[in-house]
Order: C-alpha cells, then structure tokens, then sequence
C-alpha cells in the first residue's frame, strides 16, 4: 500500500504542474522624486534700525517702514517679536512711555502700499509691554508687505525721563 500511496502523490503532482497555467502583469513608476520647499524672508532693514529718533519730547512722533517678503517657495505664517529691550534708566524706563502703533499697510501686488490710518493694526501699546510674538498673517511665496511703526513719546513723562534711552530689536519669523 505505500507503493501504491505514493503513485498516487506522483501523478497529483503531475496532474497539478502539468495543467499549472496562469497570467501575470508588472507596471512601474521609476524615478519617484521628493523635494522640500523652502521658507525664507527678506528685510528691507536687514541689520539696521526700523527707525531711530533722537532729542524726543514728550509728545513726539517718530515713524519708520520695513518691507517683509517671503521669498520662498511655501506659503508661511509670519511673525514680529520685540526682544533685546534695554533701558538706561531701570527707575524710569523710557520703554514704558513709548507708545507702539504696529500697522500692516498692505502687500506690494498692486504696487508700492501707501500707509494709512484704516491700515489693519499688528499692535498698539508700550514698547516696554511688547511681548510674545505678534501675528502678522500667512504669507504666500514671494508675498510681500510694508509695516508701518508709529512711535509715540507719552505726554505725560516728566523730567525724571530727560536723557533717558531705550533700544530694542524686532525679529521677523517665519514657520
């Protein structure tokens, strides 16, 4: 009987290669490439002052622009941070009596922004109080837009602040 078993396994392996026709496709897609966009800005004050005023009285107005552009090639949220504040004075910083009017005079897309008072405002309130990042919108490749900053010497500072300075850094973000 093992004989005669294993006869019958030969010829079902036979019967099964023997009859053991199929269909088969291939497709590719070769060369698959992935390439990473980039986010980078341009300052129109790259490395200089916004604005610098000097022999200020209390009441006086001092205004500066910057151009900010997204010159890559993603879109990005964009953002502006006050830091490195320093005053001369720790008893009476003049930081806290200059008033920050931040405004967003608009994009260069159909021409050079004018800056005017219904500009949307970014931030209003002291330099001294100016914390955080303040969002200024997303911006697409190559957008660009003009900031205005009105810098205002509080009329109500006294003689306690004659001579004093502050100074400070703004910095453009962008993610």
């Amino acid at each position: 009987m093992t004989i005669g078993a294993l006869a019958a396994v030969l010829a079902a392996v036979g019967v099964a290669v023997g009859s053991g026709a199929s269909f088969t496709a291939t497709s590719a897609n070769p060369a698959n490439t992935f390439t990473a966009g980039t986010l980078t800005m341009s300052n129109s004050s790259t490395g200089a002052a916004v604005l610098t005023a000097s022999g200020l009285k209390p009441g006086d107005v001092t205004v500066g622009t910057v151009d900010i552009q997204n010159t890559g090639s993603l879109s990005g949220t964009f953002t502006v941070t006050r830091s490195a504040l320093t005053d001369s004075d720790g008893t009476n910083p003049m930081s806290q009596k200059l008033t920050v009017l931040l405004r967003d005079c608009g994009d260069f897309s159909a021409g050079t922004p004018t800056c005017t008072a219904g500009d949307p405002t970014k931030y209003t309130g002291t330099l001294a109080a100016m914390t955080g990042a303040n969002a200024l919108g997303t911006f697409a490749a190559n957008e660009k837009h003009r900031y205005e900053f009105t810098v205002t010497f509080d009329s109500t500072a006294n003689n306690n602040y004659q001579g004093d300075n502050s100074t400070a850094t703004f910095t453009w973000d962008a993610a």
